[in-house]
């Protein structure tokens, strides 16, 4: 049993890089689509409420800093992918 998965992993070993490769474009595209409507919906409420800029800005930088580090993982998770045999 077990040579067969390792017989199956060898074929689909070249698939691999092309999936890593999705999934970091993916990851990427996801958090600039995600910062971008955190930005435009803070914009919007600053627009609306311009005495709470302070308190919506902070909140947005610490949003934002959370997206980026799940693409980040999300990036790694795929790099491991191509190099993890």
């Amino acid at each position: 049993m077990l040579s067969m998965i390792l017989a199956a992993i060898d074929t689909i070993q070249p698939l691999a890089g092309m999936g890593a490769a999705i999934g970091a474009g993916l990851a990427a595209i996801g958090a600039g689509l995600g910062i971008g409507k955190i930005g435009g919906s803070a914009m919007e409420s600053i627009a609306r409420q311009p005495e709470s800029a302070g308190d919506i800005r902070s909140n947005m930088i610490v949003i934002a800093a959370l997206i980026e580090g799940v693409a980040l993982f999300a990036v790694i998770v795929s790099a491991l992918a191509i190099f993890i045999k």
